[in-house]
């Protein structure tokens, strides 16, 4: 006889079974699935505040924006989840697959990667 993980009933029907309904498997891999300190909520939270300002400042794939203008929006130069560096020296900060790169007089170039 097997007991759901979750809720620690007895486990009816097939054999491969392993929690007693749909509601104790949601519940089981919800719990599994959160972050699990405030440390890393609070990163995650900012990572995608990050790329929702980039996404919505970038709607063609390719544009600027000034630093003032992604400051005021409540972008944090912080927090990106990667760095490219290309051939010819320049450096992108990237959130998942919206980036960006500084240019001069406090704009920056806004590019996204073709997936």
């Amino acid at each position: 006889m097997k007991i759901c993980p979750e809720c620690s009933a007895k486990i009816v029907g097939r054999e491969d079974k392993k929690f007693c309904s749909d509601s104790c498997r949601n519940a089981f891999n919800n719990k599994m699935n959160k972050d699990s300190t405030n440390f890393m909520r609070n990163i995650n939270n900012k990572l995608r505040k990050n790329y929702r300002i980039l996404a919505e400042l970038n709607v063609d794939g390719k544009s600027k924006a000034t630093r003032d203008k992604m400051l005021n929006k409540g972008f944090d130069f912080e927090f990106f989840t990667n760095i490219l560096q290309t051939k010819t020296g320049n450096t992108y900060y990237f959130l998942y697959d919206q980036g960006y790169r500084s240019l001069d007089n406090d704009y920056f170039m806004l590019v996204k990667k073709e997936i």
